[in-house]
Order: structure tokens, then sequence, then C-alpha cells
């Protein structure tokens, strides 16, 4: 299907040429019951009986999920809408209680403090609003029922932004952050990360206005954010339906809280899965001797590596997928694995949706009906990417099965994860097993794709213990994790623009993202490699990777390994903090990497961020990304304190500043208490044992609860952390009686320990304020 930019007007006053717009023009017919409203549009004036003969009426459902969440149904002809797939949405169970009201001006819902008005009279006018302020609303010439010149049916409608609103979201996106003044279609492809497309699409947006967005369609949905009309957002689908649900917050993290509710959060990633991941690469020429001399490499260096994947080539050429070891390479599979497992290594390898026609699972597949058809029954085939290249059909239970199957043997060798790539180009002139709009799987594909590999995992390792590498993905794909940005190139731009995919997709709810360290096209310089570690380190999920060379850091120059060892040392030593933000992921779809607009909404110096993030709650990362170590970053207000060195930064305000490849802007949030492992060689160990707690510029009167986290998510530890004068105490109220300590930030009286019987630290000493 051809990429589009969905606008339909020629400026203000006239249509483009062939395109007819059928716009609500009241709410004519008004129905109460008692979930929601249902309403008949008509599309011109009512002034006399005669005026309902002829012409489109839009019937629109208006309902709510839960509370402060409302849905917008508009539906043309409903005999031509879809069956499916649909997104799955977490509704309450028992029914969301409403108020409604009707009268002759205007009806009403009302769930929790979002309310939605409808006017009964010309012109039309369906507006949103909690608190009693406007959120946005849909006016004259917004919602309609829209024809092209080439007699394709459209959906339309069009939602007010206010003066100074602010854009951000629909997935992962590699431009600016701020969406305003961008058309963007959802469709995913398989495009790198320097171009408007993108691998991880998602119909969801969220403003500076206190709302979110959700287009509940699982195909292309092309947005006009003001780019066709710049006081407006606009949305559109082919069809005969539309449906949409604004969700207030006032917050975007309330607003993150209740989209995730409704399109389900992550599953929290296994411990180990934090560590440092190293590849074979690509293209490189690759087997199990040089996948030890790797490892031993690592080993040698003192580098501490969690999990080793092996990508493509672990197969044979032109077989891919056929889920064998290449026996030139690998003659002995079972038993590489057990020596790597027996280095504490975990598993990765490389699978994608396709089957090659070379291997002998094409026969099998095509026999028993597992493979995508086109419409008059052929295999679906082409030869992009592996040769006769066919896609498995996951809308069928059986070829999913069938699929897993495979999985499962690989699982029992030995297999810990799955890097699940591709899933992006799906086509649309075939006939999926289930009946379903080939329009409306394309991005959904993706969802069925990655559940059924993440199902897998969780089936023969445990729920806790399944973790993904995927690349594709759309709303609700955030509950298989992780994700990775693809494919790009190895400069400081390329790293930039990952960044903003990263961020942009923290803003559709995926907690848990990474991307290659290094770049994947090309080989990197040793500046932006060095670089890159850094940010790479202080991601949710870190991989050395790239595409026609190898990553290990010996290859660049000395000084990669010593950067290499220093930031993973310091994440494993942060491993703590990150897992408890790992489990608010899991349990509030907060996203690791949070955008600066999404951490301090209230500060419009945050609001057009997109080269710097906060790390969990209290973690302010600035990448460098220059060879001589400039960089310029923004602080909130506060006292900063570096985690590197322990001095003090104040905000708010920029600063610009050099820094070393050991180094670079990584603050501290005022008034945070940083939980800090006793352990830097390993992200999986017991957190609560003989963690520091290290305070930092804690107001006088304040007090704040830590929790250490446990391999399951649990709370291992709590402790109570206050300050009176200058006495700062430290209370243990949950957890083993462990050693732990206590620590001022920059302190020199340095920590102070307790044995494993002390419940109660103090420190004594001159607080900064």
């Amino acid at each position: 299907m051809e990429r589009r930019a969905m606008k339909f007007k020629d400026g203000y006053w006239r249509m483009r040429p062939g395109v007819r717009g059928d716009y609500a023009t009241a709410a004519h017919d008004v129905t109460a019951h008692p979930g929601g409203l249902r309403v008949l549009a008509p599309t011109k004036p009512i002034t006399r009986r005669g005026d309902t003969l002829d012409g489109p009426v839009l019937r629109l459902d208006v309902s709510s999920p839960m509370p402060d969440v409302i849905r917008v149904r508009a539906v043309h002809l409903a005999g031509s809408v879809p069956a499916g797939p649909a997104f799955a949405l977490r509704e309450d169970p028992g029914g969301t209680p409403v108020k409604i009201e009707v009268d002759d001006a205007a009806a009403t819902l009302t769930s929790g403090a979002l309310r939605v008005t409808l006017g009964r009279a010309a012109p039309w006018d369906l507006t949103f609003s909690a608190g009693g302020r406007t959120l946005t609303r849909s006016g004259a010439k917004c919602l309609g029922a829209m024809r092209d010149g080439d007699d394709r049916h459209f959906m339309v409608e069009q939602l007010h932004l206010s003066a100074g609103e602010l854009v951000y979201g629909l997935g992962e996106r590699f431009g600016p952050l701020v969406r305003n003044g961008q058309s963007v279609d959802i469709w995913n492809e398989d495009g790198g990360t320097s171009s408007e497309m993108a691998y991880k699409n998602v119909p969801f947006y969220l403003t500076n206005r206190g709302y979110g967005v959700f287009v509940d369609h699982p195909g292309r949905v092309s947005f006009e954010v003001g780019s066709e009309s710049v006081s407006r957002v606009q949305f559109s689908v082919e069809g005969h339906e539309l449906s949409y649900l604004v969700i207030h917050g006032p917050t975007p993290a309330e607003i993150l809280r209740r989209y995730t509710a409704l399109t389900g959060r992550p599953a929290l990633p296994p411990a180990w899965s934090f560590g440092l991941w190293l590849s074979t690469s690509f293209t490189t020429d690759y087997d199990e001797a040089t996948v030890t001399s790797f490892v031993d490499g690592m080993a040698e260096r003192d580098l501490p590596l969690s999990v080793f994947h092996f990508d493509c080539f672990w197969m044979r050429r032109y077989r891919w997928c056929d889920f064998e070891w290449d026996p030139e390479v690998f003659p002995d599979p079972p038993g590489m694995l057990a020596r790597l497992k027996e280095r504490g290594l975990r598993v990765c390898v490389w699978i994608n949706p396709y089957i090659g026609q070379a291997s002998e699972l094409f026969e099998e597949g095509a026999a028993a009906g597992h493979l995508l058809r086109r419409p008059d029954g052929r295999i679906w085939q082409d030869d992009h990417w592996q040769a006769g290249r066919a896609l498995v059909d996951f809308t069928s239970p059986a070829a999913r099965e069938w699929y897993a199957g495979k999985l499962r043997r690989l699982v029992d060798m030995g297999v810990d994860a799955f890097k699940t790539d591709f899933g992006e180009r799906v086509p649309t002139d075939v006939a999926w097993a289930d009946g379903g709009d080939p329009e409306r799987m394309h991005n959904y594909y993706s969802l069925l794709y990655n559940e059924t590999v993440h199902q897998v995992l969780a089936e023969r390792r445990g729920p806790g213990e399944a973790v993904l590498f995927a690349r594709a993905a759309t709303a609700g794909g955030q509950r298989l994790p992780v994700h990775w940005g693809g494919d790009c190139e190895s400069t400081f731009e390329a790293m930039a623009e990952s960044l903003r995919g990263g961020l942009s997709l923290g803003l559709a709810g995926f907690g848990f993202w990474s991307h290659d360290i290094g770049g994947f096209e090309g080989r990197p310089d040793p500046e932006v490699f060095k670089r890159w570690i850094a940010f790479g380190l202080l991601s949710s999920h870190s991989r050395l990777h790239g595409s026609g060379s190898y990553r290990v850091p010996w290859l660049f120059d000395e000084e990669s390994v010593e950067v290499l060892r220093a930031f993973t040392r310091l994440k494993a030593r942060l491993m703590p903090y990150l897992y408890g933000a790992a489990v608010q992921a899991a349990r509030e779809g907060m996203p690791m990497m949070r955008a600066m607009h999404l951490a301090f909404p209230a500060d419009r110096g945050c609001d057009h961020l997109d080269a710097q993030y906060m790390l969990g709650p209290d973690l302010l990362v600035a990448p460098v990304m220059s060879a001589g170590g400039e960089v310029s970053y923004y602080v909130p207000d506060g006292e900063w304190t570096r985690l590197l060195d322990g001095t003090t930064v104040s905000g708010p305000g920029w600063r610009t500043e050099t820094h070393g490849f050991d180094s670079l802007p990584l603050l501290v949030r005022p008034g945070a208490v940083l939980a800090l492992g006793a352990r830097r060689d390993r992200p999986d160990y017991d957190y609560a044992d003989g963690v520091t707690l290290r305070v930092h510029a804690l107001p006088d009167g304040t007090r704040r609860t830590v929790a250490v986290p446990g391999p399951d998510g649990g709370d291992a530890a709590v402790f109570e952390v206050s300050r009176t004068g200058n006495r700062l105490s430290a209370r243990r109220v949950a957890g083993d009686a462990k050693p732990w300590n206590l620590e001022l930030a920059g302190s020199p009286t340095g920590p102070r320990a307790a044995g494993a019987g002390t419940d109660l630290i103090e420190i004594t000493t001159t607080v900064k304020e």
C-alpha cells in the first residue's frame, strides 16, 4: 500500500480536487442508555421533515471503558465495517459508572473528572472538559465522512489545539519530539532510523494540555498534527468507522498510566537481561571459536558480560528461518550452549517470521496451511531478504503452534531469549486464515508475532524469565518487552535520532528500550563508539551489535575497553535503583527512559528537549554526541548532584560542558535517595544485601520511602529515610536483616555501615539545603 499524506482540504475554504466531505452538523437525535449515549448526526441542516431524506447520517456511540476515559465511535455505513482484527482493551468488567444528562440544549456524559458535551443545535460541537476547563473539542467541519477522487471512503476527525499546545507521541518517531507541524502515517515499515518511516507505530498522542487521544484502529491511521489546519490535530482512517478515546490526566504520567491500563503494561524482564549483551554482529564471519574468543576477551579484560547473541547466520544461508544451526560452523550446538552457560552467560538467537523457500519448513508449512496466501489461494512469496520467502500466518492458531514448536526445541536446547526481527513490511494483497482485514492486519501482525514468541519463553522459562529483543510493534506491543531502535548508522547524528525514537516510544507506554551501541550500519569511529557506550549502558537494555564489523571494544582502542568496563560496572551498581524503575514500568506503565516533559511537565524549559532524558525518576542523563566532548543540556530547578564525582549543579538553566570519554552529564535529582548495590560484576544479585542508600540534598523535615526490589519485582527491603535539622536517619521497616549502608552524597564523613541486625542508622553532619 502506497504512503500518503491524508490532507483533504485545499487551504481554509476549499476541498482538494475530487474530495467530497460530509460533516456532522448537529446532535439531532440523542438516546441515553445505562452505559452511554447514541447520537444520530446528520451531515446537512435539518429544518423540516423532508431534510431527513437522502444524504449521510453519522451514528455516534459515546461511552466510557474506565474512569477519566471517554470513547467516541463514529460510523457511517455499519455494514461495511470489518470484523477484525481489533486491539484488546482492558475495560472495567462491571462497567464504568457514568453520569448522563440530556436536555434540549445538550447531552453530557461524565466519567470521573472527564466530561464530554454534545451541543444539540448546529453548528456541530463536541467538547471535552475536566475541572471546569476545556481540553479539546470537535467543531464545525471536523467530524465527517470523506470520499476522494478515487472514490475511496474515509472517516475523519479534527480535535482543536489551543494556543501553545504541544503534541507528543505516535510511537517511535526519529524527528523532533514535538509533533506539531508533522504529517504522520501509522504504518509499520522497515526504513531505518533516518526518515519518516518507523518500525513501531502507535496511534496514540498526548499533549501538554492534560489529555491524550488513542485512535482505536489497528491499521493505517493518518495524522495531520497542526499540518493541515495549524490549530487542529486531524486523524483519518479508510473505511466507514472511526473510534477514538480521550484520556484525561491531568499530568502526562497519569495519562500514560490510564493509557497502559487500557492497552496493557509491560511484563517485567528478568534482572539478567539488564546486563551487557554482546553479539556476533550480522554479516561478519563467525563460528564457535570466534564466539569463544569474544567471551574469553571480555573475561580477560574484566568486562562483565551477561548475554551472548547469535545473529542471523547461526542458521544456514537461504534458509531463514529453519531454526537449525549451521553444522559447518556450529557442529555441536547443545555442547556449545552448555559451555556458554557454564560461564554464567545467557543466550539469545535471531529469528524472523519468514520462511525461505530453501528451508525444509517451507514445504512443511505450505502443506499444513501455515503460510500466508493470496486471495486466489497461492502462497504469498517474494525474493526480498530470503529467496522465495513466505510469511507465517499467525492469525491461524495451528500456524502459531507450529512456529512455537520450533522455538520450544531451541529453548529446551538452552536458548534463553529471541531477537524477533522484522514483521513490518506485511503485504496487503493477501487473505488471512482468520478472514481478518489485510489493511488492519498490517501493523497488528507484529503483535501476534511477538506474542507467540513471548508465550513460548514464559511457558518454558517461567513468566518472569521471558524477554525478547523485538523491532516491530504497535499499540499493546509494550506488553512484550524488550524493543530496540532498529538499523541506524554509526554516527553521532544517528545516535541522536535513535534517542528521539526511544523517547517518543516511551511516550506510548513502552517501558523498556535499547539500541545498537556504536550504531548498526558501518564501522563507528572510536570516538562515536566510546560516546555511545555511555549512552548504551545508561539505557534500559544494553547491546553491542553491528552489521559488517564486530563490536568488541579492543578492536577500536584500549580506551574503549576502559570506558566499557567503567559504565558496565556502574550499571551493575545502579541495579537496585534501575530494577525499581523497571518494576514501576511494569506496574504503572511509566517508561524507564523518560522524556523531560514527562518528568517535568510544569517546566516549560523541558517541553522541546529530546537530547537528554530521565533514567527512572531521579537520574538525568545527557549523552555526549560530539567527538570532542562538548555537550549542552538543561537542568531543572534545584541543586543536582553529579553521580560520578559528587559535585553539584544548580538549575534551572542551560549548561555547556566538555567531558572526557569516561564521563557525561549524569545528575541525581535533589532530594533523591539512590539505592546502590554492592556488586559491580553482574546485574542479577541480591540487591538488598549490602545496599547503600545515598542521600542527595534531602530538605529538612522530609521523609522518603525507598523500596529495594527482589528478583520477582516484590520488595526485598523497605527503608524510611528522614532528615531533622542536621540529623539524617534511616530505618529498615521491612525485609530480612542484612547489611546495609547510609551515605550522604558528597559528605566527607563517608558512609555509615550497619551490621545485619541493625535496623537504624543515623548521621549527624552539616546537611546542605
